[in-house]
């Protein structure tokens, strides 16, 4: 038997390939690799004994020629091609060891030239492995280290597994469309050209498996984007408790979304992806309790997310309650060690809390196939918005609908988020239609802080008003602006209840859908 060997990750390789040649196994060997193998006392024919052509163009040139591949791609059930081997005098091939050029490792290091990561662009790699996977049924190809044990189980075993050699090769396709997606990726990051191209690849790399998903009987995992930026969710270290869930993961991705547009000190509680209390303030303390009494009810089991560092103060207002999650750019020691005395709750420390997350695209799956939009970042456009009510804002007026639009752009549709000096009041999410979501918002308010809170207050609506009830039931609660995209053909109706009652109305002309 012989065996190809060519890795750049070394790791195991000496041990491994001692134990191939325990097995009568011949190795064939390139550069770093083979003097490696040299030195640790292994027997190694160099490439270019096999190809007769030395390596060339600074090792760019090694293993491309007809007697390597040759002697991979034959098909051992076919006379012709061992015959035609045996004429040319190639020898064939029964193992590929390969692991590709660092090409990640080196994208991802801050500072490298655009052409030293060109040159981490691995060519011979990759055609080995296509052509070991091709001929998988007559070639082990071998990708990575951990599987170095099992391949030598295999070959000392008189008992083959049918399926052995098949996922192996799985592995190495797998490995092939990961790297090359990669490579895409970054060459597509040059380019001004479309967000939605033709064709679309897109990479992923598990970081955990999860014990289920939505619902017990659903598997799940959790995964990498592999262009997520440095303040993506994913990168939050957990400092404390147990394993996060499916839900844990996509209600705190839902708060953490909301929680890194504000500026002040700002505190988000999330239930069910959807937030059920905003709160900013000069203190993060006092964003949490802001956060808090909008909805004492529905915080109860939710993720909470603070845009500033949790101190003790804040941590000993949470623990009061049970709370899945906190995740924050970080915890005071005294904070820390508050928090840990409930065993249950999961800590997250995000460092680069509000830092670029980094594609700007949103995914959805449905029957068959994928939804790919741009993600959701203008809140609106300053040459857009009119105000057509006779009373015009005030600056605070003018802070909380900006505050009320960000809120309700990341409620589910139909939405509608009442404000008032920056902190939620009551929120109205997912109906079915936008008076329900405006009644829905208004007792939440009335059940948590009580009827009068609502004088002088904003409500957003993610959508324009298709009729002027919901500005009509507002004007009864005594809620002073409104503010929402407009565009409905009866936009002059809501324009005249706000008038009639003296209140002031914002159109953004731009929607806020989120389904």
């Amino acid at each position: 038997m012989k065996a190809l060997i060519s890795v750049s990750d070394k790791t195991g390789v000496v041990a491994f390939a001692r134990a191939l040649h325990e097995l009568s196994v011949d190795i064939i060997s390139t550069g770093g690799t083979a003097d490696l193998l040299r030195t640790n006392g292994i027997p190694v024919t160099p490439v270019q004994n096999v190809t007769g052509f030395p390596e060339c163009l600074d090792g760019r040139v090694k293993t491309l020629h007809p007697h390597i591949h040759a002697g991979i791609l034959a098909r051992r059930d076919k006379e012709g091609h061992l015959y035609e081997l045996q004429q040319l005098g190639i020898a064939p091939v029964d193992l590929v060891v390969i692991n590709l050029y660092p090409f990640k490792k080196t994208v991802r290091t801050p500072g490298t030239s655009h052409e030293r990561i060109v040159e981490n662009i691995d060519i011979g790699g990759p055609t080995l492995l296509r052509a070991a996977a091709k001929n998988y049924k007559d070639v082990l190809v071998i990708t990575e280290p951990a599987d170095y044990d099992a391949v030598v189980e295999h070959l000392q075993s008189t008992v083959k597994p049918p399926d052995f050699h098949l996922m192996l090769a799985q592995k190495a396709w797998n490995h092939i469309a990961h790297y090359d997606a990669l490579i895409n990726d970054y060459f597509a990051g040059l380019m001004k050209g479309t967000s939605m191209p033709e064709e679309r690849t897109l990479t992923m790399e598990k970081v955990q498996d999860l014990r289920y998903g939505e619902n017990p009987h659903q598997a799940a995992a959790y995964y990498r984007d592999t262009q997520a930026g440095p303040g993506a969710a994913i990168h939050a270290v957990q400092l404390h408790g147990k394993a996060l869930s499916f839900n844990n993961i996509n209600d705190m991705n839902g708060a953490y979304a909301l929680c890194r547009l504000f500026d002040r000190p700002a505190v988000v509680a999330c239930k069910h992806a959807n937030p059920c209390g905003v709160g900013t303030a000069d203190t993060v303390a006092e964003a949490y309790r802001l956060a808090y009494e909008a909805d004492p009810v529905s915080i109860f089991g939710g993720i909470i997310v603070a845009n500033r560092p949790v101190d003790l103060i804040t941590a000993e207002a949470i623990n009061k309650i049970f709370i899945e999650i906190v995740l924050a750019p970080d915890f005071t020691p005294e904070a820390l060690e508050c928090l840990k005395r409930k065993k249950n709750i999961r800590l997250l420390k995000l460092a680069n809390f509000g830092a670029p997350e980094g594609p700007d695209y949103d995914i959805r799956r449905v029957s068959g196939g994928f939804l790919i939009q741009s993600a959701d970042r203008t809140l609106w456009r300053e040459d857009a918005m009119h105000v057509p009510t006779r009373i015009k804002p005030t600056d605070v007026q003018m802070a909380d609908a900006r505050f009320g639009m960000q809120v309700v752009s990341h409620l589910k549709s139909n939405a509608v988020a009442i404000v008032k000096d920056e902190r939620t009041l009551g929120l109205g999410t997912g109906q079915v239609n936008r008076i329900w979501a405006t009644r829905q918002a208004i007792d939440h308010c009335i059940e948590a802080l009580g009827e009068e809170i609502l004088d002088g207050a904003c409500m957003a609506s993610d959508a324009f008003f298709p009729f002027d009830d919901c500005v009509t039931l507002a004007s009864k609660y005594g809620i002073r602006t409104i503010v929402h995209p407009g565009g409905s053909m009866r936009d002059a109706d809501s324009v005249a209840v706000c008038d009639k009652h003296g209140m002031t109305m914002i159109m953004t002309g731009t929607r806020h859908f989120k389904h």
